[in-house]
């Protein structure tokens, strides 16, 4: 018999090895959160037959009804598998170019089998990487989100808010003229100015004290992105975000070599493969891979790994829901190159009571969850007032995500 332990005031209940051994898995399936306009919330819940579920977040995959697809897919593949087993269920499931949708999927459920793995264990699943090395992650408030008045001013307050909530760090997205340089188009194309107005303003607000980052959602070339560059250094950002695609790594290396800034990148990119550019070729500053699109848990703390060897730091994406938050910070509270965590900051007044116990947040830090798993449940009563179908979830492919 295993014996009964304490682990912040949770009694857990014994299991015997002969219950820990048996886990089956008998159901995948999907909860959706209406959010707002710009994309709703996607959980991927795995059942099993031990009465442990595990939970992952999948949102901003592009498009919900494929997503939702492919999980079906995996429940029917999975059934009777031990969940445990994730290196061999990566390996089952993983396409060298299953999309968006696809690989969002996959990140989602990935996050469930840790997250069903460490509570089989009664452990935080920092535990099972070696263990948190801080207890506390630092957050970056990005504000893009909640800001429905696109005005300098606009920008302007609710950054003022964010920082007065103690938040040290901030985030927007001022270039709304701006669209990606490659689209069709039969005028001129837009002015970026509007944009750094907003970024003035913004700084104006806050003061030197806390940090500003911006980021240009890829919508520039490389010789605009220099141009744009130069003129917020006065600004001092702590870094210049996507200025060009992700898909350009020389174009991100050219401004990098050209602005005063950090550059940062990579939040859509699939696989520690993927990342190669960013990491062993050094185009970057500032990596930011997504919990729920670079392949899951696993592939996040891989990509660190990667990118310690090169000394570039590691600021997970995370414009999502509190889910996302709990599974990257388990990973991050273990890197040493861990550098900051975006939070969507203000989206839905309700965010708090999605999870038992909720997120804690204190003067702009995550507290680590010492719980089992990745330390949260969804809140049935919170899932039912805001759930949607698949039919009825925000078109995702029709939003930007940052």
């Amino acid at each position: 018999m295993l014996k009964v332990s304490v682990h912040s005031g949770l009694q857990l209940q014994s299991r015997n090895r002969k219950d820990v051994r048996a886990v089956k898995i008998v159901a995948i399936s999907t909860l959706i959160v209406h959010v707002n306009h710009r994309g709703d919330w996607l959980h991927i819940v795995v059942e099993t037959d031990a009465g442990i579920a595990g939970v992952g977040e999948a949102s901003h995959n592009s498009n919900d009804a494929l997503c939702a697809a492919a999980v079906e897919q995996f429940s029917q593949i999975l059934e009777g598998e031990d969940p445990r087993k994730i290196a061999r269920i990566r390996q089952m499931l993983r396409r060298k170019d299953g999309g968006r949708a696809y690989n969002t999927a996959l990140s989602g459920l990935e996050q469930a089998l840790w997250d069903v793995l460490a509570q089989s264990l009664g452990v935080p699943l920092h535990v099972l990487f070696g263990g948190a090395v801080r207890d506390r992650l630092r957050l970056y408030a990005n504000i893009n989100r909640h800001v429905r008045d696109r005005s300098p001013e606009g920008f302007a307050r609710a950054a003022r808010q964010a920082a007065d909530e103690g938040f040290t760090a901030i985030k927007m997205a001022p270039f709304d003229e701006l669209r990606h340089p490659y689209r069709y188009r039969t005028g001129p194309r837009a002015d970026w100015r509007a944009g750094v107005e907003r970024v003035r303003a913004v700084r104006k607000a806050i003061g030197d004290e806390v940090e500003l980052a911006v980021d240009c959602h890829s919508r520039m070339e490389v010789s605009e992105a220099v141009v744009v560059g130069q003129e917020l250094a006065e600004l001092n950002l702590f870094w210049y975000e996507e200025p060009v695609a992700h898909t350009d790594p020389e174009g991100l290396a050219a401004v990098a070599s050209r602005v005063p800034q950090p550059i940062a990148s990579a939040e859509s990119v699939f696989g520690v493969e993927g990342f190669r550019p960013f990491t062993a070729e050094r185009c970057v500053d500032v990596i930011m891979p997504d919990v729920k699109h670079c392949g899951g848990i696993l592939e996040l703390n891989e990509i660190a790994a990667a990118a310690r060897t090169r000394q570039v730091q590691v600021a997970p994406h995370n414009p999502a829901g509190p889910l996302s938050t709990a599974a990257t910070a388990q990973a991050a509270a273990t890197w040493p190159n861990f550098y900051i965590l975006e939070f969507a900051w203000g989206e839905v007044d309700w965010r708090s009571e999605l999870l038992t116990p909720p997120e804690r947040i204190e003067e702009g830090h995550l507290v680590l969850s010492e719980e089992p798993g990745t330390g949260h449940r969804l809140n049935a009563k919170t899932v039912e007032a805001h759930r949607v179908s698949v039919a009825g979830s925000t078109d995702s492919s029709k939003v930007r995500f940052g």
